[in-house]
């Protein structure tokens, strides 16, 4: 998630075991703590584009690397403030007792948006994404930033105690959502006279009440949306075949950098590529749109004919600001 979120969620994990006395240092060493996995975005290369995607959400959020993680945050923190910390009465114990739970509680929230991260890390390469949380929500973040600012400024359990309630309360309320939107899906698709092959529901840019319905068959993706308030609001998507290389790129190489990092990019997708409608030697991934029920990639790959064997693909990421899709989304969220 972003970073605001994953730093206040840590400080609420932190918070749970201080003492009254000591939960502003808890709230402030889960706080960085919990930042700190998101380190490994400083892994990239100008050559290859695809190494920042392969590690950003592998071992830094691996729940192996949880007792090194936080012991490296605890060491780094008890160095850098160390007369803050002497004044706060802190041992080391209690520092690296803090700084783990910060820690912990990252890559566990990652695993519940829609990215995909890998929990299990060096055991598997697997991308765990339990689809139950938009990237940012700030429905999740907010309620739990008061609760957080509250509790260490008044040192209340109370409040901190609240803030992991929230936690649970709204992750349930996500699994629930995410159960209702992907029975429609089964649903709608057996209306269509479909078996899917594979079937999932995604939240919708920061909400939980619109949601992406994604199916596969043999041949194509089905894209639409339904909003899962009181009932259902269904909204007609698109569908898009899959990729199949020997068909839309015939000059590829088989053997050249540029197939190997369509996999590569195929792994990161989960398997939910094809060609841009738009652009002919563009590779999207059709699970994330700012529109829950187009097909508008938000990220792909480029290829060109021209490239040497050698030679790896462009990592393009559209960042066009769209007013009317948002305008769009908004009123699907309430509804209209």
């Amino acid at each position: 998630m972003d970073p605001l979120s994953q730093a206040v969620l840590a400080s609420v994990a932190s918070q749970q075991l201080a003492k009254p006395k000591t939960l502003m240092a808890a709230t402030l060493l889960g706080f960085f703590s919990g930042m700190a996995p998101d380190l490994d975005v400083l892994i990239r290369s100008d050559v290859d584009p695809l190494l920042s995607l392969e590690f950003h959400r592998q071992f830094t959020h691996s729940l192996f690397f949880i007792p090194i993680g936080g012991f490296l945050c605890a060491l780094f923190f008890f160095w850098v403030f160390r007369y803050w910390i002497k004044k706060a009465d802190l041992s080391f114990r209690e520092v690296l007792m803090y700084c783990t739970l910060g820690y912990a509680s990252h890559g566990l929230l990652d695993a519940y948006t829609t990215y995909g991260t890998q929990l299990l890390w060096p055991l598997t390469d697997e991308r765990v994404a339990w689809n139950t949380i938009s990237i940012i929500d700030p429905l999740f973040t907010l309620p739990l930033l008061l609760c957080v600012v509250i509790a260490a400024c008044y040192r209340s359990k109370k409040w901190a105690l609240g803030a992991l309630c929230w936690v649970m309360m709204y992750s349930l309320f996500g699994v629930v959502q995410r159960e209702r939107a992907e029975n429609f899906a089964h649903q709608l698709a057996e209306q269509r006279g479909h078996q899917p092959l594979t079937l999932s529901a995604k939240p919708s840019f920061a909400n939980l009440w619109v949601w992406k319905i994604v199916y596969t068959t043999d041949t194509h993706f089905y894209v639409d949306a339904v909003r899962t308030g009181w009932g259902f609001t269904f909204y007609k998507g698109e569908s898009i075949e899959k990729l199949d290389l020997n068909k839309e790129f015939p000059w590829l190489d088989t053997g050249s950098q540029q197939v190997k990092d369509i996999e590569r990019f195929r792994w990161f997708s989960n398997g939910y590529i094809a060609k841009s409608p738009e652009h002919p030697n563009r590779i999207i991934d059709i699970r994330y749109s700012l529109l829950p029920n187009e097909i508008k990639g938000l990220w792909g790959i480029e290829l060109s004919p021209q490239a040497e064997k050698t030679d790896h693909i462009r990592y393009v990421v559209n960042r066009a600001r769209d007013d009317q899709a948002f305008n769009r989304l908004w009123s699907m969220i309430l509804g209209e």
